[in-house]
C-alpha cells in the first residue's frame, strides 16, 4: 500500500543530514533582535537557523516567519499579561520562546525587541538539504527543537542559534501575508505580519 503524503515527509525529516559542527556564517548578535520586530522579521528571511545536538549538526534556510508585536497584539502570547509563561518574552532579546501548541506541537519563536517590550518572532519554514520543511511543528520536529530550549540564548552560537551567510534575495522576493490562525485576534488578525520567500516554481519542493 502506497504511503501518505505525511508519512512520506515524516520520512524525509528523518532523514535530514546532520553534519560536524562547522559555523559558516556570522552569528546573529543580540543587537540584532533588539530592534523592531517587524524589521527583523523580515530580515530574518534567507538566514539559517542551525541546529546542535549530540547527532551533529544541520542548518535550514528560513522561508517564512510570522511577528506578534506587544501587549496590544492580540495575537501576541503578552497580551495576557506578564505570566511564568510569556515572561521570556518581555527580554532580553534574541532568547527563544518555545511553546506547545494543541498539545502536540513545539513552536519555536526568538523574542525581539529591547527589554521590556514583549515581542517574538515565530519561526515557520525552512529549506533544508534541497526540502522544504513546512509548518512549525515539523520544523521543531526535524530539528530536534522542544520545549527544553525554552530561554536558550539564540546569540550563544550554542545547541541553537540564527547565522547571516551572506546571501541576498532579489527585489520583491519577500511576500506579506495575515498571519495563520489567529481569527480570534479580531482586527490584529489582519496584520500582514507573515513573511514569506517567494520559492521557485517547478523545483520539486514541497509547496503549501
Amino acid at each position: 500500500m502506497p504511503s501518505s503524503p505525511a508519512a512520506l515527509l515524516e520520512g524525509a525529516l528523518s532523514g535530514l543530514h546532520w553534519g560536524h559542527m562547522v559555523k559558516i556564517g556570522k552569528v546573529l548578535l543580540r543587537s540584532y533582535f533588539s530592534r523592531p520586530t517587524i524589521e527583523v522579521a523580515r530580515s530574518l528571511i534567507g538566514k539559517y537557523l542551525v541546529r546542535e545536538n549530540e547527532q551533529g549538526v544541520v542548518a535550514g534556510r528560513i522561508v517564512e516567519v510570522e511577528a506578534y508585536v506587544g501587549p496590544e497584539d492580540k495575537a501576541c502570547h503578552a497580551s495576557k499579561g506578564r505570566t511564568a509563561r510569556t515572561e521570556v518574552l518581555f527580554g532580553p532579546p534574541g532568547h527563544a520562546y518555545v511553546y506547545l501548541c494543541y498539545g502536540m506541537h513545539d513552536m519555536l519563536n526568538v523574542v525581539t525587541e529591547p527589554d521590556g517590550f514583549p515581542a517574538a518572532i515565530l519561526l515557520r519554514a525552512v529549506e533544508c538539504d534541497g526540502m522544504l520543511i513546512d509548518g512549525p511543528g515539523r520544523l521543531t520536529r526535524a530539528f530536534g527543537i522542544d520545549r527544553r530550549l525554552n530561554r536558550c540564548d539564540l546569540t550563544a552560537g550554542e545547541a541553537l542559534w540564527f547565522e547571516d551567510r551572506g546571501e541576498s534575495l532579489p527585489r520583491g522576493a519577500v511576500k506579506t501575508y495575515r498571519r495563520i490562525g489567529v481569527d480570534y485576534a479580531g482586527e490584529w488578525a489582519n496584520k500582514p505580519w507573515r513573511f514569506r520567500l517567494q520559492m521557485e516554481t517547478g523545483s520539486g519542493r514541497k509547496k503549501r
